[in-house]
């Protein structure tokens, strides 16, 4: 029996375990199973490859995408120019055991992105953790120029109050990467002023639970575009399985 599985912390949000037990049934896959392995930080992690012989591969979440590369021998060149992995693939070898890391988050982004795009020249990116790292790649692959906002000050990155009317109105596409808004706590969103967004604008959202995010919602009521992180799940999530199951990778 061939086993996969999530790790992150906390992972109460995560649809990966149902996506992948549903696709095993339902693609009659009957070796293989799908588990999540919460870790509240990763000094555990080394004991969690050792201890279950059987686990071929893991999907990385919040908030350990950047984190886990010290982990990892050998890293996918996309993902190594990011700086975030969110796919290891377990190599078993008689006298040792492999890790390779992927990111999927790139496939993902640019496959929900692309039906989308058109006018869109100016992008404003939330957050600054793995996840963004993925748009800003992806986001500087399409030719089109971005922004990137936090909570903390950093060189060449706006705070939220300094995300005014000037600068919405100067974006047409908005990406929250941050975990705001995840379930459990479905009524956060980021501190933007959503009075200045309009039917000009696209809202894109890398949380998929719930769908429809209090960030979405908030556009939608104001005419915008949403696009939800839940069609960028199901994508990732077929990478990840390609990847495990590919020798040549």
């Amino acid at each position: 029996m061939r086993k996969f599985g999530l790790i992150g912390n906390p992972l109460g949000h995560s649809f990966s375990k149902k996506y992948f037990t549903e696709k095993f049934k339902n693609e009659h896959i009957k070796d293989c199973s799908y588990e999540n392995y919460p870790l509240i930080n990763l000094n555990r992690f080394q004991e969690l490859i050792t201890s279950n012989p059987d686990l071929s591969g893991l999907n990385v979440t919040i908030p350990y995408k950047t984190e886990i590369m010290k982990y990892i021998d050998v890293v996918d060149p996309e993902a190594s120019e990011i700086g975030a992995v969110n796919v290891l693939k377990i190599r078993r070898l008689p006298d040792m055991v492999e890790i390779k890391g992927y990111n999927t988050d790139i496939v993902g982004i640019r496959e929900t992105l692309l039906p989308n795009l058109t006018g869109v020249r100016n992008t404003l990116i939330l957050g600054t953790g793995g996840s963004s790292m993925a748009v800003c790649y992806v986001i500087k692959k399409l030719g089109l120029d971005y922004k990137l906002v936090s909570r903390k000050k950093k060189n060449d990155v706006l705070e939220y109050q300094e995300v005014t009317a000037e600068v919405l109105k100067a974006v047409e596409l908005i990406v929250n990467t941050t975990p705001l808004g995840m379930y459990p706590d479905i009524e956060s969103k980021p501190e933007l002023n959503y009075d200045l967004l309009n039917e000009k604008h696209i809202l894109f959202d890398l949380v998929y639970n719930p769908e429809i995010t209090s960030f979405l919602k908030m556009g939608q009521e104001r005419g915008c575009k949403i696009i939800s992180g839940l069609k960028m799940l199901h994508i990732q999530a077929e990478k990840s399985w390609e990847i495990w199951n590919d020798d040549n990778l």
